[in-house]
């Protein structure tokens, strides 16, 4: 999906939200357990009721590589699921020497098919790079995350630049705002604001909002450009909002006070 595919689904549903399928098999609903695949027919009630209230998918990886041949059989199916006009985030965090990341960007890009993964841009360019090989797709690099532990090293500073910031900046040697999103977390919107500066134009993923505690209305007043610019995340406050029979309706409840508050700022 490129850049006006998605900005016209978000001011089509006036919704910039991501559910995230962050699909933990210790905590579906256990009525699920009977069925033949609990993980996919999970993810398929959710999307079912959050379809047409969100404009992502972010399916977090670990949760089905776990699971060994059969969690990527669910991957897949509830890749397949997911309706065509919806952003698909392989939320994968990958990053390694060139050809590793040659394979992974195959993986996801290929085999899977996802619009975007998540990349840890540690290693630097040729970690990156191979991830942008591939037209229509996306690198979503890690910038500033919304953990505890993102202030062990993502704030470190150097000639007035805190790491974070350097990787934003020397993104652009290597991408543009067509191929490279940032992971930018919820709980520290003022430093979001400034990453913003230095990134008018590009999209950011923002985990945080919900069960961490990272407020909306903040995160947008620090994020948002005219073409919103923000894709929101909420997977443990959507997903499980309720672990009986009725959880996807609870799920759809969940995702309608977040679309109709995020209404409010178009």
């Amino acid at each position: 999906m490129n850049r006006t595919e998605l900005v016209k689904e978000i001011f089509s549903k006036k919704s910039f939200l991501s559910v995230g399928l962050d699909t933990d098999i210790n905590k579906i609903p256990k009525f699920l357990l009977d069925f033949e695949d609990p993980i996919f027919e999970f993810n398929k009630r959710i999307i079912d009721a959050t379809h047409d209230l969100c404009v992502a998918y972010k399916i977090n990886i670990a949760f089905y590589e776990c699971l060994g041949s059969k969690g990527w059989e669910s991957l897949q199916k509830t890749l397949n699921y997911i309706p065509d006009n919806l952003f698909t985030i392989a939320d994968a965090k990958r990053g390694d020497i060139g050809n590793t990341s040659a394979m992974y960007a195959q993986t996801f890009f290929q085999t899977y098919s996802f619009d975007s993964i998540t990349i840890n841009p540690y290693m630097g360019v040729d970690s990156v790079m191979p991830f942008l090989e591939f037209p229509g797709k996306w690198a979503i690099l890690l910038a500033l995350t919304s953990n505890k532990g993102s202030r062990d090293f993502q704030h470190i500073q150097e000639n007035n630049e805190k790491l974070y910031e350097l990787v934003v900046r020397k993104s652009f040697d290597w991408g543009n705002e067509d191929n490279i999103m940032f992971v930018t977390g919820a709980t520290q919107p003022q430093e979001l604001g400034g990453i913003r500066k230095l990134a008018p134009r590009s999209f950011f993923l923002v985990p945080g909002v919900g069960a961490q505690g990272g407020d909306l209305d903040a995160v947008v007043k620090a994020g948002r450009n005219e073409e919103v610019g923000l894709l929101v995340n909420s997977s443990r406050g959507i997903i499980y909002a309720s672990a009986d029979e009725s959880f996807d309706k609870a799920a759809r409840k969940e995702a309608q006070k977040l679309t109709d508050q995020m209404g409010e700022y178009f």
